[in-house]
C-alpha cells in the first residue's frame, strides 16, 4: 500500500488529471481519474416527477335545501316539489334532472311550504375511488395535479323535517362514476426518520355521468384537503395514508324558471396508496456487482443493483439492512448477541 501511495505521489500533475475516455488512459491507476459522464438532460427532468397511485374509500352526504317549494306527499306514494304559487304543478327527480309532473291532491295527504318551515333531504352515500396523480417536489414543496375517478352507491333520501309524515325516496338510478380533474399543491410539514407528514390541496372540477342532465346543472369547482403520512420505502418508492375532507356542490335549475336548488354533496375519505420516483442513474449492468452505493464503471456512474425500489438504501454508502444483526431476533434477548 505504502508503495502505491509513492508512486501516484511521483506521477507527474498530467498523470492526475481527469480522462475523458478510458482510451485516453496510460496505465491502469489513471483509470481512477477518468471524468465520468453526466446524467442525459431528459433523465434529469423525469427524475424529478413523481407520480402516485391510490384507491380507498369515501363517505358521501347528499344535502339540498328546498327553500321557496313545497313538499306535496300523497299516501304511499314519492314526495314531489311544487311552487308556493301553483301546487297543481309538481317536480320529482330533482336530484339530477328536475322532471315536470302534475300534482294531484290525494285525500290524506300532507302539504307544507318553504315559508314556514325549512325543507329538505339528506343522504349517505359511499364511493370507491381510484386515483392518480403526478408531481414535482421542489425541496419539501410540491406541484402537480392528477385525474380520479370513483364508483358512488346513491343512498336514500330522508326528509330532513317532518319524517314522520313526509317519506323517503330513492332517485332513478342506484348508481353513477364521478370523475374528477384537478391541481395539487401541497409540502411536507413534518420529518420523523423515514416518515413524512404531508398537508396537500386538490382543487379543480367534476363530471357526474349520463344520470345527471348537464343542460340543468351548474357546476363550480370543488376542493379536497388533506394530511398524508408518508413512508419512505427507499429515495424512490413511497407508501401512503391520506385521510381528507371534499367540499363541492352544483345547482340544479328549474326548466319552467324559479329557484336553483342547491345540492352539496361533501365528502369524507382516507386513501392508501404508493408513490413512484424515476431515478435519476440508471441500475448497474454487472449482474455480479455487489456494490451498495452509487459508484462508477468506466466513466459512467450507476446506483447499486443490490435493492429493490421498496428497499431503503443510502446513496452514498448503501444500506442493504438498516438494523445491525445484534437488535434482531433472539439476539435481542442475548447480552452478547455474537
Amino acid at each position: 500500500m505504502a508503495l502505491v501511495v509513492v508512486c501516484l505521489a511521483t506521477l507527474p500533475e498530467k498523470a492526475l488529471a481527469q480522462y475523458e475516455s478510458e482510451s485516453d488512459a496510460s496505465i491502469p491507476l489513471e483509470n481512477f481519474y477518468i471524468k465520468r459522464q453526466g446524467v442525459g438532460t431528459l433523465r434529469k427532468i423525469l427524475s424529478k416527477v413523481t407520480f402516485g397511485l391510490s384507491t380507498g374509500y369515501g363517505s358521501t352526504t347528499f344535502k339540498h335545501d328546498l327553500s321557496g317549494y313545497g313538499i306535496l306527499q300523497n299516501p304511499d306514494s314519492m314526495p314531489k316539489l311544487f311552487k308556493p304559487a301553483s301546487v297543481g304543478a309538481g317536480y320529482t327527480n330533482w336530484v339530477n334532472k328536475m322532471t315536470a309532473t302534475g300534482n294531484t291532491v290525494q285525500p290524506g295527504s300532507f302539504q307544507v311550504n318553504s315559508d314556514t318551515t325549512k325543507l329538505g333531504f339528506k343522504s349517505k352515500s359511499f364511493s370507491i375511488p381510484i386515483k392518480a396523480t403526478l408531481h414535482v417536489e421542489f425541496d419539501r414543496y410540491r406541484i402537480g395535479g392528477g385525474y380520479s375517478i370513483e364508483y358512488m352507491n346513491m343512498g336514500t333520501f330522508k326528509p330532513t323535517s317532518y319524517g314522520d309524515k313526509i317519506n323517503s325516496f330513492n332517485t332513478d338510478f342506484s348508481s353513477f362514476f364521478l370523475k374528477k380533474y384537478f391541481g395539487m399543491i401541497g409540502g411536507a410539514v413534518y420529518r420523523y426518520y423515514e416518515y413524512l407528514l404531508v398537508v396537500d390541496a386538490n382543487i379543480g372540477g367534476y363530471s357526474m355521468g349520463k344520470n345527471f342532465d348537464k343542460s340543468l346543472i351548474q357546476k363550480g369547482v370543488y376542493m379536497n384537503v388533506g394530511v398524508a403520512v408518508e413512508r419512505e420505502m427507499s429515495e424512490y418508492f413511497r407508501v401512503f395514508v391520506r385521510p381528507s375532507y371534499e367540499v363541492k356542490s352544483y345547482k340544479m335549475n328549474v326548466p319552467e324558471g324559479g329557484d336553483a336548488i342547491t345540492h352539496k354533496f361533501n365528502a369524507f375519505y382516507i386513501n392508501v396508496g404508493a408513490t413512484y420516483r424515476i431515478p435519476e442513474l440508471r441500475r448497474c449492468f454487472l449482474k455480479s456487482c455487489h456494490a451498495q452505493m452509487n459508484h462508477a464503471h468506466g466513466n459512467r456512474e450507476y446506483r447499486s443493483r443490490r435493492h429493490p425500489i421498496y428497499k431503503k438504501q443510502d446513496p452514498h454508502y448503501g444500506e442493504n439492512y438498516p438494523n445491525l444483526i445484534k437488535y434482531k431476533g433472539r439476539n435481542k434477548k442475548k447480552l452478547n448477541p455474537y
